[in-house]
């Protein structure tokens, strides 16, 4: 594509040099330059792009998008804000992909994951082609794909949207991040439907407060436009039993869809019962009553498996095969997981890493254990420190023994995030391991036949954050190995 014919797609920009030239890519990093791309220049958290335009040039480069001017000898684009650009360039030069297929992204602090997945099972039975981008993997159709961010940047996302479309992917399912919807990550990105599970602490390292936090979320509704396409309706899934559902509502001009298990909505939940291998309940719609048996547990598998029927419905399946879908779920990687090595006790390994989502999986397996609960948690270093205590006192309060352990400590000292969770159990008995594969190997080693074991925190990671650096690192491995060992 020319440089020139690019640029139509901006409206604010100035330019010097030669625009009448060939682009063979746009980038963002200056170490990944080919000849001939196109070299955007981001400020980011902790690096300035600008500062590595003339290492782009170098490169192959053959022109800089800046927010300013800079010396170099290609043209450059000057642009009030990269990060727009970035997002209006890379959807252009990809030829608007997201709007050529059907786009649903998720949006909550707990769910996000399991809801992708369960989607993808319904719709993949429907024999559609689809698209996965969260914090797991990347998958188009049945292949996976490394990502480093739960929501990635706009070009990343352009460029996936742009492979999905080439292989022939009809619907994408995208988990999104509160920070990819303040960052401007999803700008240019089409969506169809958007869902909002829930709203609970997290990320107040980054927003600071609850409002902010709830601004970012809201975003994706807001953002699904203000127009009514009869051939493209724009459709929200709302938690109604959450006390945000009414600001998405109020921010979105979409039609919106509704879920619950306590209140009046489009699709509710009755008569739950749950043991050790599952979950039933009666699923009630304005149309009909049936009966809904998951494989997978809790009351959070309810709300998950809610909003995965409403949004298949608003995608064109029918209700009762999104059911015979779910029934068919055994579990999702690191999300209420078992590990099974020949022991007679359970051991579930949970990306629990909220005060919430760590409430509702000890809530769970209080309904079917039978002996003690054993939970080994820990928070992460570099992030909300207030949820800290909180964690720590829900651990303390629904298990028999509590654990507390090393997280992702990255740069912190795991010392003192371990005081910092002590603030919340003054005067309870827990004990503190602070390495998590000893912690492990502890509970497995304590528990005898009907107790249960919860390590929480990590789920489906595959490595631990000490300062830096990336540690091989598996709960799943480590239980099953201690599990061995006895």
């Amino acid at each position: 594509m020319k440089l020139e014919a690019l640029l139509k797609h901006l409206f604010s920009y100035t330019y010097e040099g030669d625009t009448n030239i060939n682009l063979s890519s746009i980038e963002i990093d200056s170490r990944l330059q080919q000849e001939g791309s196109l070299f955007v220049c981001i400020r980011g958290s902790n690096n300035d792009g600008h500062q590595f335009a003339k290492q782009a040039v170098d490169n192959g480069a053959v022109a800089v998008v800046a927010e300013y001017k800079l010396k170099l000898d290609v043209p450059v684009i000057v642009v009030p804000n990269t990060k727009k650009a970035l997002a209006i360039l890379a959807d252009a030069f990809y030829g608007k992909p997201s709007q050529k297929m059907k786009l649903i992204g998720i949006t909550g602090t707990n769910g996000k994951t399991t809801i992708s997945y369960l989607l993808e099972k319904i719709l993949q039975d429907r024999q559609m082609k689809t698209g996965l981008i969260g914090t797991i993997n990347m998958k188009i159709n049945n292949e996976s794909y490394d990502v480093k961010n739960t929501t990635p940047d706009a070009l990343f996302l352009q460029r996936a949207f742009r492979r999905m479309l080439d292989n022939d992917v009809e619907i994408v399912i995208m988990e999104v991040s509160s920070h990819a919807l303040d960052y401007g990550r999803v700008w240019g990105c089409d969506f169809n439907i958007a869902v909002f599970t829930n709203l609970s602490q997290e990320h107040l390292d980054y927003h600071k407060t609850m409002v902010e936090y709830k601004y970012a979320k809201s975003l994706l509704f807001s953002q699904l436009g203000n127009t009514y396409h009869e051939e493209n309706k724009k459709i929200a899934i709302i938690n109604e039993d959450d006390e945000q559902a009414m600001t998405m509502k109020k921010v979105t001009s979409a039609h919106t869809l509704s879920y619950s298990i306590e209140k009046k909505a489009d699709f509710r939940a009755k008569e739950i019962d749950y043991n050790g291998e599952g979950t039933t309940f009666t699923l009630v719609t304005a149309h009909e009553e049936m009966k809904v048996q998951l494989k997978l547990l809790g009351i959070f598998s309810v709300y998950n498996a809610l909003a995965a029927i409403a949004t298949s419905f608003a995608a064109g399946v029918p209700v009762k095969e999104s059911v015979r879908s779910l029934e068919k779920v055994t579990g999702v990687p690191g999300r209420f997981e078992v590990v099974q090595a020949g022991q007679k006790f359970p051991v579930i390994v949970d990306y629990a890493h909220t005060p919430d989502s760590l409430e509702n999986a000890l809530i769970t397996i209080n309904e079917f254990a039978r002996g003690k609960i054993f939970v080994v948690v820990g928070c992460g270093g570099d992030r909300d420190k207030i949820k800290r205590p909180l964690m720590a006192s829900i651990a303390e309060q629904y298990s028999d023994v509590t654990i507390f352990t090393s997280d992702n400590p990255r740069t912190e000292d795991p010392e003192k995030i371990i005081k910092d969770m002590e603030e919340g159990v003054k005067g309870k008995e827990y004990l503190v391991i602070l390495n998590r594969e000893k912690a492990i190997k502890y509970a497995v080693s304590q528990a005898t036949d009907n107790d249960v074991i919860l390590i929480a925190g990590k789920g489906h990671e595959t490595y631990q954050t000490i300062g830096t650096k990336n540690y091989k690192f598996d709960d799943r491995e480590v239980a099953r190995n201690a599990i061995k060992e006895l």
